[in-house]
């Protein structure tokens, strides 16, 4: 199959070209950061330009993963790049696909849960509304953009990614430092859910996504058991063996992040409902134990 791979220079896109790469797909890739040994093209997401002519010709597939980090203070600039990258880049893109006279047969957008705001305990599925706030304001206009690429006839899956949990890099990588030096604690009140994912199946679903015609539309990208912060922070503290006895407090987070802090604050308690899909890590403990390993 031939895949054309946007961010793919990121945590998520590097992981998905290798195992992508392992089942002799065709692969080329779009961003900025060429990659050895693979097809590449030159393409800014925030530029005025669709992707190159040469990196959609003859694609089964598009998987969109290209975006501005939200892990970041959010400065007006910082947010107007958030927010460019995924709405106007995606428009682009899906601009690049209506010029094809051959489209591929799907699209995969990365979205985020983000897109329900701050839901206390609500148990939220595909089928939930959308919430408030910026980065629920910013995942509708995304997936509104990825939509347009539906009367070319192109099937899109927007995936509604929470938070990854792989290595190297990602919400993990800077979560270890203060928790092996037995620094770590929960955030806030310790109440809200976190809705997490382990990076292989991420990859996974990514990977059904592209190959089963049945899967359209909204797909909760998140483990089927969700947990309380406080629980998360119990679970890799006990799996490091390391106490975890120093909360931050909401206020502290306000001050150190300002208004991204919400990102860490906001509760979120997602189930995915992804038909024969089979988790391979279910569970926080097992996730955990594996990466630390």
């Amino acid at each position: 199959m031939n895949i054309t791979i946007t961010g793919a220079s990121g945590f998520v896109g590097r992981r998905l070209i290798e195992r992508l790469l392992t089942e002799n797909h065709s692969l080329h890739l779009l961003g900025r950061t060429p990659r050895s040994g693979v097809p590449c093209s030159t393409w800014d997401v925030l530029g005025e330009s669709a992707p190159p002519v040469e990196s959609l010709v003859n694609v089964d597939a598009v998987v969109h993963l290209a975006g501005e980090p939200v892990a970041q203070r959010w400065t007006p600039q910082a947010k107007r790049r958030i927010r460019a990258t995924r709405v106007e880049g995606t428009r682009r893109l899906v601009e690049g696909l209506s010029a094809l006279e051959r489209r591929p047969a799907v699209l995969v957008c990365a979205s985020a849960i983000g897109i329900y705001g701050s839901r206390g305990d609500e148990i939220l599925t595909e089928s939930s509304p959308t919430g408030e706030g910026f980065l629920a304001d910013v995942c509708r206009e995304w997936e509104s953009a990825a939509d347009l690429a539906q009367p070319l006839g192109v099937r899109v899956v927007k995936l509604r990614i929470g938070m990854v949990l792989g290595r190297p890099g990602g919400a993990l990588a800077r979560m270890l430092p203060a928790f092996k030096a037995g620094l770590g604690g929960r955030l806030g009140s310790g109440k809200q859910w976190m809705s997490w994912i382990h990076l292989d199946d991420l990859v996974e679903l990514i990977r059904d996504s592209i190959e089963h015609p049945e899967v359209r539309g909204v797909v909760n990208a998140t483990a089927p058991n969700p947990v309380p912060n406080a629980e998360f922070t119990r679970v890799l503290a006990s799996v490091l063996r390391r106490p975890a006895v120093v909360p931050v407090p909401a206020f502290a987070l306000r001050l150190l992040f300002g208004e991204m802090a919400q990102i860490l604050l906001e509760s979120q308690r997602v189930l995915p409902q992804v038909p024969g899909f089979r988790f391979q890590y279910p569970e926080l403990a097992p996730a955990l134990r594996q990466l630390v390993a």
